[in-house]
């Protein structure tokens, strides 16, 4: 056998385990490796800084079920990088992030750029490891995909030593990793088919990750059967065709009060993938904690989070997909119970996103979401950030199918441009739109440029309203006429997409945006659409004049 460097072995490992593509912002630290990825049949997208970088890794995990992967250098790239690790640690997504790393003999003696990643990694990696000897290479590798993957999803940070990456070694490769379902058990499902049968007012809520195409399918159709009206968790939505009769909506921020008094009154609660975290829990007030007084049976792949906050009636550890297979051999009885809730809280849905609130201002952001939801292909994909700005997105926007929809659960700012540059890498055929807030774009702007290099055409949303809004808005409710570091002065976004040799224009009136979507895409390029919405309009529900009002008791 020839010997290989830890670098060439690396890379051979990941196109054995089927890597598709490799973010990166390259350092002298892990040269090894990048002269490895010459020859190489995986594509490299080359970031601009490195939390976008991670952030688009943690992308195309949720879009694809299979670790992205992300490679940067020792010390700041590492934390920089630490950005989009924490959204795969909340997200439970699977990701992998190399870390190249000082020498080994260098040790101990804060060496430059040295960190313990342990130590940093250590609350929100699954798995924290250094990879010392090259003839490890293949197994720390293979480890890092089943760890990534199996239970509950999520992160895994892997240091590579400068050294041990040009260091030869004879190593073979194990087979190609494959995907580990937990199945539940047939007693489970026939306990699981009684309280359904006796529940009068059931709801089931999706959420989490371990999801694919076929096992919504496959949940949409046991869903039907049962009449069972279903809710999808806090940007989960594309979890469930949010036109189907059964949709019920979502339970976010800014929960629709009727849905939340249905979950509240619920006496089955089906809670499949998902935690229940405080965003979908409404701050853990929906559930009492630990023994809910709903009877809640709980979904979950990973056996800690059974029991974790809050204490199941039924605990089924299985993954999503091996629970809807097992779900469609479940039979209703004769007569439901609770025949006929789906459609009303279908009924409730429709007209909770249907309403199309005014605001202050010449750009209503309800025309604009009714534009998009005309013109938009079903298996258009859609990606934002944090703030204010999303409600527009989450709530007025109809998610149809299974993999179009990347938000960070972790309410990360920044994150809508790098998830739309790696969706459009991931499915070039389809359209894909980011929708970032002003603030929220600028954690991340230069990733535009990663778009344009790559041939991404994307196109952007940039709703300005010139200010941190969602920070503002709160400062409002609770210090009332006292902003205070909230302003933005902000470029000409536009102009910015034009000086990348992509498309730009501003949109100021409701009128407006349809024939400028129109030539954004048809530009052939990525796009920007600087849409100037007034800064009153800081959510669908309330100006910010009403916001201060209501807090001054006015």
């Amino acid at each position: 056998m020839d010997q290989k460097t830890g670098g060439e072995l690396l890379v051979e490992a990941l196109e054995r385990h089927g890597a598709e593509r490799v973010f990166c912002v390259p350092g002298e630290s892990y040269l090894a490796v990048l002269d490895a990825l010459y020859d190489a049949s995986i594509p490299v997208t080359v970031c601009r800084q490195e939390g976008g970088a991670a952030m688009m890794a943690d992308a195309w995990g949720k879009l694809t079920g299979k670790p992205g992967i992300c490679m940067v250098t020792r010390g700041p790239g590492a934390t920089n990088a630490s950005a989009g690790v924490h959204v795969a640690a909340q997200d439970s997504t699977p990701m992998i992030l190399f870390i190249g790393q000082i020498e080994r003999g260098m040790r101990e003696r804060e060496a430059f750029q040295e960190i313990d990643y342990r130590q940093m990694f250590g609350g929100i990696a699954k798995w924290v490891a250094e990879i010392d000897h090259a003839d490890r290479v293949p197994e720390f590798i293979s480890r890092a995909y089943h760890v990534a993957t199996s239970g509950r999803p999520g992160p895994v940070v892997l240091a590579l030593p400068e050294d041990m990456l040009v260091e030869k070694a004879d190593a073979p490769q194990p087979p190609a990793w494959t995907q580990v379902e937990t199945h539940p058990g047939l007693t489970q499902m026939a306990e699981l088919q009684k309280r359904l049968w006796a529940a009068e007012r059931p709801i089931a809520i999706l959420g989490g990750s371990r999801w694919s195409e076929e096992a919504v399918a496959g949940f949409t159709r046991f869903a039907e059967r049962f009449d069972l009206p279903v809710a999808c968790s806090f940007r989960r939505q594309m979890l469930f065709d949010n036109l189907h009769p059964n949709y019920a909506g979502d339970v976010g921020i800014g929960i629709n009060p009727k849905l939340l008094a249905r979950v509240k009154s619920s006496d089955l609660i089906l809670l499949v993938g998902g935690r229940l975290s405080e965003m979908p829990s409404q701050s853990y007030s929906l559930l009492e904690i630990p023994s809910p007084t709903q009877q809640l049976v709980h979904v979950h792949p990973d056996a800690e989070e059974l029991g974790r906050v809050y204490r199941p009636a039924q605990a089924i550890h299985a993954s999503p997909t091996a629970f809807c297979k097992a779900a469609e051999g479940l039979q209703p009885p004769s007569e439901l119970k609770g025949a006929g809730e789906a459609a009303k809280a279908h009924q409730d849905y429709l007209d909770w996103s249907g309403a199309r609130p005014q605001v202050p201002g010449n750009l209503q952001m309800a025309g604009v979401m009714e534009w998009l939801e005309a013109n938009l292909p079903e298996d258009a994909v859609c990606t934002n950030g944090a703030g204010n700005y999303a409600t527009w997105l989450h709530r007025f926007h109809r998610f149809r199918r299974y993999a179009t929809q990347a938000a960070p659960t972790s309410g990360s700012m920044g994150y809508g441009l790098p998830a739309a540059v790696s969706a459009k890498l991931a499915f070039p055929e389809r359209e894909v739109v980011c929708f970032a807030g002003d603030g929220c774009l600028q954690m991340t702007m230069q990733e535009f440029g990663t778009a344009c290099q790559d041939g991404a055409n994307i196109i952007v949303l940039v709703i300005d309203n010139g200010m941190y809004g969602t920070i503002r808005m709160h400062q409002e409710r609770t210090y009332p006429g006292r902003p205070s570091a909230t302003k933005l002065v902000n470029p000409d976004f536009a102009a910015l997409a034009r000086s990348y040799g992509a498309f730009g224009e501003t949109v100021e009136t409701t009128d407006a945006f349809g024939p400028a979507y129109e030539r954004a895409r048809a530009a052939g390029t990525p796009a920007i659409l600087h849409l100037k919405l007034d800064p009153e309009a800081i959510t669908p529900a309330a100006s910010l004049s009403q916001i201060r009002a209501a807090a001054q008791g006015k």
